[in-house]
């Protein structure tokens, strides 16, 4: 069956649904986020259903994240409604993908980046490939790590979760396993026999039947100078810090940095601090929602779109342009609360 971009589909005892916008990447609209929610509506209810599973179609990967176009409209044109609604759902299904009752298969193989994390890292098992590129971009639009992203990259051992956040830097399989964004590692030409599996099998059996040791972190074998440099709470600091490094890799990832939006920065970099002292995944996405609204009016983000996705030129003109000039008003109003607006989800009570 087909429903808004995305096939659901059930095979024994699994249901299977599959992001199916391959041109775009597997980019999720609202309509995708309805037909996934509905899906694990009646997938809970259905005692045929044991395993539920989210994979993408095509070769390039699982999802290229959150379909920007309505976005950058309501960004250009000031007004928000249809954005609110979309990143609402979007939280809400987030949240259920962890406190789902019955075990979530993930197959983050490809390009997995900021709302395609949110659909796949929260599940109960995710496994990556050599193929996985996993990754949260938003500071390279003038955006912020949102889909419960801050939560995941807060708890990353040490500062590189702080680094992959600031930096938009894709991260391996590997590299997902050692930061805590996945579970298990299956060689890609196994994923056909791993989904076979999942329908006559439990799910933790199945996936520990084609799961491999991961080949070695490299972004672990960087930790001698990512968590000296990213351990201050100051955006500036950091890149002053990680242009003092002997290290290529650090040179890179301050060259990167020097150029994503200096209001985006230092709001992720808040973010995930007060992530950290958060207590649930539902915590964090309220604060997602909230960083989100105010983030809708910046100039950066309709201009980090603009230059990244809609004219293409690569060359977005931030305001303001230094990280000095980032006011701590602008950082204090992004994390108020919203009142009657809140997103309101809370953690069931142990």
């Amino acid at each position: 069956m087909e429903n808004n971009d995305v096939l659901v589909q059930r095979t024994g005892h699994l249901g299977h649904l599959v992001l199916d916008r391959p041109r775009a990447m597997n980019a999720l609209n609202a309509a995708m986020i309805t037909a996934v929610a509905d899906a694990l509506d009646t997938w809970e209810a259905d005692d045929g259903v044991e395993t539920v599973l989210i994979s993408g179609a095509g070769e390039r990967g699982l999802c290229a994240g959150g379909d920007v176009v309505t976005i950058y409209h309501d960004a250009v044109s000031g007004e928000g409604d249809a954005s609110e609604a979309f990143w609402r759902a979007e939280y809400r299904l987030n949240a259920r993908i962890k406190r789902y009752p019955k075990p979530i298969v993930t197959l983050m193989d490809g390009v997995v980046l900021g709302g395609g994390v949110g659909i796949s890292a929260h599940a109960s098992h995710r496994v990556v490939t050599e193929r996985s590129r996993v990754g949260m971009p938003e500071t390279g639009i003038g955006y912020v790590p949102d889909v419960g992203g801050t939560h995941l990259l807060s708890r990353a051992p040490g500062e590189l979760g702080t680094h992959a956040a600031l930096t938009g830097t894709m991260v391996s399989g590997a590299d997902a396993i050692a930061m805590g964004l996945a579970d298990h590692f299956v060689d890609s030409e196994s994923l056909p026999a791993l989904v076979a599996e999942l329908s006559e099998r439990k799910a933790a059996a199945a996936v520990a039947r084609w799961g491999q040791e991961p080949p070695e972190s490299a972004l672990v074998h960087q930790r001698w100078w990512i968590d000296e440099a990213y351990a201050p709470d100051c955006a500036e600091t950091i890149l002053e810090r990680l242009g003092r490094v002997d290290d290529p890799a650090a040179q890179a990832a301050a060259k990167t940095m020097a150029g994503r939006s200096p209001t985006a920065l230092t709001v992720t970099l808040a973010a995930l601090r007060r992530a950290r002292t958060l207590p649930s995944l539902e915590e964090g996405l309220n604060q997602d929602l909230r960083v989100s609204l105010r983030a809708l009016r910046w100039p950066d983000f309709a201009e980090g779109i603009r230059a990244q996705l809609v004219d293409k030129d690569r060359n977005p003109a931030w305001s303001p342009a230094t990280l000095a000039e980032v006011s701590a008003d602008v950082v204090a109003e992004a994390f108020a609360g919203l009142g009657e607006r809140e997103l309101a989800l809370s953690a069931p009570q142990k």
